[in-house]
């Protein structure tokens, strides 16, 4: 017979318990949509917002020579994206706050659920919620005028940039949640996403910046993200040279926020 150490499962054993957890950590997820729409709701409304008042507002930006597009909703409709995607990932943080203050949390803590059942069924909800609000974005910004210039395929790009900031937000969200257990991470999440993603070419070129925030926006890698997202709707070729650089960042921020994540869940449970 084999001796297993105590804190040793088998691997076939861990691996069926890890789903079946995530999962239903989800599913509780997107039920709280219908059950608190309030919630969920903004998330939504802001990034329709963003891309319709910014695209009408500065319409003019088009005449800019060397505009990369003619349609101003097609420069903004990916910022919100972007913007709404965050949002979503950081929800999952103010979710999280609120089943630790009401003890909720510590209930699931005391189930034989692995630990990376609570992260991985946080973000499974997150790029869940990253979907949807992707998708209504998009449909508001076709009715408005945006066109991809790839196609179906200028969409991937989009998809992808969303689903990367989902993670980071998720990852960045619970980090945060798990370090203070309270409502005063909640600022921190929405003020870093606004940063990190307004300190970019968010809303006029690189090439037309000038002074200290075209420093920052060109060493900021979350630029690299917001011109992914942008690819399939401005007029330059989709090729590997001009997708790298944002899905580098989406991984290599993304592994370092669900790693700041877990050694915050990891310095929860020792307390």
């Amino acid at each position: 017979m084999t001796t297993l150490d105590a804190n040793t499962e088998p691997r076939s054993v861990a691996g069926t318990r890890t789903w079946p957890a995530a999962l239903g950590l989800m599913r509780r997820s997107l039920v709280n949509i219908t059950r608190l729409p309030s919630a969920f709701i903004p998330s939504i409304m802001m990034p329709v917002f963003q891309a319709v008042a910014f695209s009408g507002t500065f319409f003019a930006i088009i005449q800019i020579p060397g505009f990369p597009t003619d349609r101003s909703i097609n420069w903004f409709l990916p910022l919100g994206v972007v913007m709404g995607s965050g949002f979503a990932g950081i929800g999952i943080g103010f979710s999280t706050i609120n089943d630790l203050e009401g003890g909720f949390y510590d209930r699931i803590r005391l189930t034989p659920a692995p630990r990376r059942a609570l992260l991985t069924g946080p973000l499974l909800a997150a790029l869940s919620r990253s979907t949807i609000v992707t998708a209504i974005v998009l449909l508001v910004g076709v009715l408005f005028g945006a066109r991809p210039t790839h196609g179906v395929l200028g969409i991937v790009p989009l998809f992808l940039a969303a689903l990367g900031i989902a993670t980071i937000g998720t990852g960045w969200g619970l980090g945060l949640a798990y370090r203070f257990r309270d409502m005063r991470a909640a600022a921190i999440m929405q003020l870093t996403i606004f940063l990190v993603i307004f300190l970019t070419e968010a809303q006029t070129p690189l090439f037309i910046m000038e002074g200290w925030l075209e420093q920052v926006a060109r060493i900021n890698p979350f630029n690299n993200i917001i011109r992914l997202s942008r690819l399939g709707f401005l007029d330059a070729p989709m090729t590997f040279d001009n997708t790298w650089g944002g899905l580098l960042a989406i991984v290599g921020i993304g592994v370092g926020a669900l790693w700041f994540a877990r050694r915050g869940l990891d310095r929860l449970s020792d307390v």
